[in-house]
C-alpha cells in the first residue's frame, strides 16, 4: 500500500484543494483530482528528502492559528509603513538566525512560512543548515525579532517534526 501512496495525507490534500479550487464536485472533477492526488505523490516520492513524521499533530493546527495570524498582522504594518514612507522609510536589514531545526521538511515548512508572512523573505540557508539569511522589510530590534521568529515558528516546527 505504501507503494501506491507514499505520501496519502498529501494524496488526500491534492484531491480536496483540487476540488476546492475547481468548485465543483462534478464527477469528471472528483474523478481529476482522485488521479492528480494519487499520481503527484507517486511521481515525487523520489524527490523527498526523508519521509515526513509528524510528532505532534495539534501543533500544527497551532501553528497554523498563529501564522495567520501574523500574516493579517504584518499585512496591515507594511500597508501602514508603505502608506507613511515619506514620514519615515523603513529600516531594511538583512537578520542571520540561528537555527536548531536541522530536518529537512521542517526547514521546507520554515522556508514557506517566512516567504508567506509579508515583510520577510527567505534569503539564503548555511551550506551547514545553521543559519539563516533573512531579509526584513522593516527591523527595530535584531535581537528581539530572532527571538520571535525562532519562538514563533522554529520551536512549533521542530515539535512538529523532530
Amino acid at each position: 500500500m505504501k507503494k501506491l501512496f507514499p505520501a496519502p495525507w498529501l494524496s488526500l490534500a491534492l484531491w480536496l484543494l483540487w476540488l476546492l479550487l475547481n468548485l465543483s464536485l462534478s464527477l469528471g472533477n472528483v474523478l481529476l483530482g482522485a488521479l492528480l492526488g494519487f499520481l503527484a505523490p507517486l511521481l515525487m516520492a523520489p524527490l523527498r528528502p526523508q519521509p515526513v513524521r509528524i510528532r505532534r499533530p495539534l501543533s500544527i493546527l497551532r501553528l497554523t492559528l498563529q501564522v495567520g495570524m501574523e500574516v493579517v498582522k504584518s499585512n496591515v504594518e507594511v500597508a501602514w509603513l508603505v502608506l507613511n514612507m515619506d514620514r519615515r522609510p523603513p529600516r531594511s536589514a538583512f537578520v542571520k538566525i540561528p537555527l536548531t531545526l536541522d530536518n529537512a521538511n521542517g526547514l521546507a515548512a520554515l522556508a514557506v512560512i517566512s516567504s508567506v508572512i509579508p515583510g520577510t523573505v527567505w534569503s539564503e540557508l548555511a551550506l551547514d543548515r545553521r543559519v539563516l539569511l533573512m531579509h526584513v522589510f522593516d527591523l527595530d530590534d535584531e535581537q528581539a525579532f530572532i527571538e520571535h521568529f525562532k519562538q514563533t515558528y522554529e520551536r512549533p516546527l521542530m515539535e512538529i517534526f523532530e
